[in-house]
């Protein structure tokens, strides 16, 4: 079983933060992103996350999709399907506030990726994912990466532990 991954880059941490970039890594492996603009109630910007995902304020300018395309993308996507991200607490709260400036309902469920994991695979995930990280040759720290590198170390958890436990 491959989960569907999602992955959000935001605009810093805590109050205030919101929604720039969204990632998902599809059952076949494949990778979708979608930049946002911000809306103009949005101004919390933190430069230590715009160092850290590598997006300015003038790309969101740029390249930035409507919250209202990017959530419909996602609804067409992901509608009926649960979707897993490994930081919960502030992806769910930034997808739904895409949603909410969007003014659609979000039509998929967002779960925590951990609640996937069996303990076999949580004792090897951080090793597991150093390594897919450096396999996948990401240089840069963007939604769509994190989303395929999550999914890739859960599938390589779940076969090592299977080994481990049948071995």
């Amino acid at each position: 079983m491959r989960p569907i991954i999602l992955d959000v880059e935001a605009s810093g941490l805590g109050r205030g933060s919101y929604p720039i970039e969204v990632g998902v890594a599809n059952t076949e492996g494949q990778v979708n992103c979608s930049i946002i603009r911000r809306e103009p109630e949005w101004q919390h910007w933190d430069p230590r996350a715009e160092i850290l995902h590598g997006i300015s304020r003038e790309i969101l300018l740029e390249h930035g999709k409507a919250p209202a395309v990017v959530a419909t993308m996602l609804n067409e996507q992901l509608a009926g399907q649960i979707v897993y991200t490994d930081a919960w607490g502030n992806d769910s709260s930034w997808i739904a506030l895409l949603f909410d400036a969007a003014e659609l309902p979000q039509q998929f469920r967002l779960e925590s990726l951990r609640s996937l994991l069996s303990d076999g695979q949580v004792d090897i995930w951080h090793k597991t994912k150093e390594k897919v990280t450096a396999e996948l040759g990401y240089t840069r720290h963007r939604a769509s990466h994190d989303a395929l590198i999550l999914q890739q170390t859960f599938c390589q958890t779940a076969e090592l532990a299977q080994r481990q436990k049948v071995g």
